[in-house]
């Protein structure tokens, strides 16, 4: 099978670049259901854009540079905030159903760390209703082959070392290859080798491994965002209580009824806080009753469907909650046009490390850069892309997937909570790797082999990094150091060190 441009991914970023690549043959190829199991579709939040009066780019810009510990990209920043207005109004034009005001004006909320009132968002289920509706406008054009059930197992590299495909492998593990003039990876993060997440657990950072496999560098790794107030309930993954409920003046309290920290502070420091109260064997909850009452689930329906499910009322009594991994910052290292250091290959989305977030994503970002690079991912292939031929790949055997793949992995996302998360140590991080080392061997599914490979990334960086800065915060070096003020990037050479 060939096409012009394969992507790998169907969440937002997977989308946008496959609606803006007019005139190509695009396989567009996603292992779940991508109007339910994508990450982009779980986002509860919204869009960040500088939309109001108020507002400008240039704030927007100064807000994700103050928030992002002092390493972010300020080009990557610049070219976000000036360009997500654009991004908002083609979406409203597609017909992504954002809320209004009386006048019919974007209504938007505000988040930790925004300056500004300048979150765009469709009730509760904002990434739903994008996802949904970008998922009609691919329908409606047919050089885009939407494929669901396939998972990627490995880029086609050609001998000139160029990306020239991916093998990807169906449900019963047949494999077969795709050949492609052009591939991009948007398969999301890693957020699902965590035992405490609010992602798919299909999120396993496959397609960070298969670029590493194939060369690329990668950069970021230790950088793990954990939102603060995950609904501490059993369940796997944990469902959100989003950001714009502290926006709405809901209040953060323990156990006795004590507000112990703003709730409007960046996540990092609102996690570190609440990880504080739970180590000391307390407990968190989200109080919103005196802000929102009876009017909770006009307002966020979709979470008080979450909490009802939960026997919670949020009406009547504070919502338990607890940090859980989020968003992964780390992830292929590109440059501003979604170009990887492997040729033919291009990332965006989550999988991707833009520079953008820094040390600690802003609030309601995420779905805009999958969007706005996206459609950068697009156009630079439109400007670079030529046929080329790739002779026969040769037949690839057929792999095992484990029939109970959450039990194969408990093991080590039991370890990712307990040794990578809100804080982390170097003992607990020789730990982690000691069980990736002892846990490999049996690993035959791939997807437990790429799990394993990610953690041993993220324990690596992790040890490496020796401070606390944004979302990688180290119980051994706890201050901010001054000599640690860079991205990290790793090559082969140095994964080859550590693998």
């Amino acid at each position: 099978m060939h096409a012009d441009v394969v992507i790998v991914g169907a969440g937002l970023a997977g989308l946008s670049t496959a609606l803006a690549l007019d005139g190509r043959s695009v396989l567009l190829v996603n292992d779940t259901a991508p109007a339910s199991e994508v990450a982009s579709a779980w986002a509860q939040g919204g869009v960040a854009a500088a939309l109001a009066s108020d507002d400008t780019p240039a704030l927007h810009e100064a807000d994700t540079l103050a928030a992002a510990g002092g390493i972010a990209d300020p080009a990557t920043v610049h070219a976000l905030a000036e360009e997500a207005p654009d991004v908002v109004a083609l979406l409203a034009r597609l017909g992504v159903p954002f809320d209004r005001d009386g006048d019919g004006a974007l209504s938007l909320g505000l988040e930790a760390a925004h300056s500004r009132r300048r979150i765009a968002h469709a009730s509760d289920r904002t990434g739903a209703a994008i996802v949904g509706t970008l998922l009609a406008a691919v329908a409606a054009r047919p050089e885009i082959h939407l494929v669901t059930g396939w998972r990627a197992l490995d880029l086609i590299m050609r001998e000139d070392g160029r990306a020239g495909g991916v093998v990807f492998a169906d449900a019963h593990g047949r494999t077969r290859a795709v050949t492609a003039g052009a591939v991009v990876l948007a398969s999301g993060g890693y957020g699902g080798i965590y035992a405490r997440t609010t992602t798919p657990r299909a999120t396993l950072g496959a397609g960070i491994v298969m670029a590493a496999r194939a060369g690329a560098t990668l950069v970021d790794l230790e950088f793990v965002q954990f939102h603060p107030t995950a609904l501490r309930i059993d369940a796997d993954p944990l469902p959100l209580v989003s950001e714009a409920v502290r926006g709405e003046g809901a209040r953060l309290i323990d156990a006795e009824g004590n507000r112990f920290v703003d709730e409007l502070a960046p996540r990092d420091v609102v996690a570190r806080a609440i990880a504080a109260v739970e180590t000391a064997g307390g407990t968190v909850a989200l109080d919103a009753r005196a802000a929102l009452g009876a009017a909770f689930a006009q307002h966020f329906p979709g979470i008080a469907a979450d909490c009802a499910a939960a026997g919670i009322d949020p009406a009547s009594v504070p919502i338990p909650v607890t940090p859980a991994a989020h968003y992964t910052i780390g992830g292929i290292a590109t440059d501003a046009r979604g170009r990887s250091t492997v040729t033919g290959l291009w990332a965006c989305g989550e999988v991707a490390a833009t520079g953008l977030h820094g040390a600690n994503r802003l609030a309601s970002n995420s779905l805009m850069e999958a969007a706005v690079f996206g459609a950068r991912v697009a156009r630079d292939i439109a400007g670079t892309y030529a046929p080329r031929t790739l002779r026969a790949v040769a037949a690839v055997p057929d792999v095992v997937f484990f029939a109970d793949l959450a039990a194969a992995l408990a093991p080590l996302r039991v370890a990712m909570s307990l040794h990578a998360g809100v804080v982390r140590d170097a003992a607990g991080l020789n730990d982690l790797v000691a069980i990736c080392d002892r846990l490999e061997p049996a690993a035959v599914d791939p997807r437990v082999r790429d799990a394993i490979a990610v953690a041993r990334y993220v324990a690596y960086a992790a040890l490496a990094r020796r401070e606390s800065r944004g979302a990688h915060n180290r119980r051994d070096f706890p201050a901010t150091d001054p000599r640690f003020a860079a991205r990290a990037f790793v090559g082969a050479a140095e994964r080859a060190r550590i693998s």
